[in-house]
């Protein structure tokens, strides 16, 4: 089980799939997420990460908030969630993760706080029918009627279906396919509705009930990572092609320096034997 993230309703759109079919999706917008701490069962009795989104000024903080962080020895963040993930996916304090992290394709559980709407009756929140519009009725067309029986048990049950709050719940949505990926803006596009208003939180987590991709990253997902590793390997083989290049420059000199070496004792042998003949020809005269 790999951990999930948050991510800020944008608002809807639609898209359009190879076969130029209507799909209509929610538009949804992960911050930049790194791992603040994890959480395993030996110490805690469990196996999680709390993952902090997005960044924020420390001036905004209250104190225990800044303390909260100066212990944790990290930037502060706006927003911090808990995942329950397995253990063959705790990942190190400082691990980064974004709208990678999800694959297209694949299938996600959303779970939001829906839009409250306040104080409502039956007909509004139960989809009653009401009462008659006609004959018999006064001035309670839109009353949900009784709500209790006889004498026996001579009570309301609870759970009984009446007016009351409509809306500001927590609603979980299951198996919503994700059809469209932003790595650039941090965009996922998934089909469907999803609970809550504009610029509320939505926390998204794999499927439970779908098997996930085996193309889905493990066990978090980052974009520059693959990016990361390919600059150290450019590096390696930069800083190894140096190396070469600086030996073979100290073998050209050492060569160099050997035939000059090499040159000036037979320098010094033709000086002698010019000097030799003068010699001789003085003789002769």
């Amino acid at each position: 089980m790999r951990t999930g993230l948050i991510a800020k309703k944008i608002g809807m759109t639609r898209v359009f799939d190879q076969n130029r079919r209507h799909n209509s999706v929610t538009v949804l917008e992960i911050p930049s997420a790194k791992v603040l701490k994890s959480r395993n069962k030996e110490k805690d009795g469990y196996n999680a990460l709390v993952i902090g989104f997005d960044k924020i000024v420390a001036s905004k903080l209250n104190k225990p908030e800044k303390n909260f962080f100066t212990k944790l020895k990290t930037e502060p963040v706006k927003k911090i969630k808990e995942f329950r993930v397995s253990e063959e996916n705790l990942v190190d304090n400082g691990t980064k993760i974004d709208v990678s992290h999800f694959v297209v394709g694949q299938y996600v559980d959303v779970k939001a706080t829906s839009i409250g709407k306040g104080f409502a009756g039956g007909m509004k929140r139960h989809n009653f029918s009401g009462l008659r519009a006609s004959h018999g009725v006064s001035i309670s067309h839109r009353s949900h009627g009784s709500t209790g029986n006889s004498q026996d048990p001579g009570k309301v049950w609870k759970g009984k279906k009446m007016a009351g709050q409509l809306g500001n719940k927590t609603i979980s949505i299951q198996n919503l396919e994700v059809v469209s990926i932003d790595e650039d803006r941090g965009l996922l596009l998934v089909k469907g509705g999803v609970p809550g208003s504009i610029g509320g939180w939505v926390s998204i987590t794999d499927a439970k009930k779908k098997i996930l991709p085996p193309n889905a990253p493990y066990p978090v997902g980052f974009k520059n990572i693959s990016n990361e590793s390919e600059k150290t390997i450019e590096n390696q083989e930069g800083k190894v092609q140096t190396k070469a290049t600086n030996n073979d420059e100290s073998s050209k000199n050492e060569l160099k320096i050997d035939e000059k070496s090499e040159d000036q004792p037979k320098i010094e042998k033709s000086v002698k034997t010019d000097e030799q003949k003068s010699k001789v020809d003085k003789n002769d005269k």
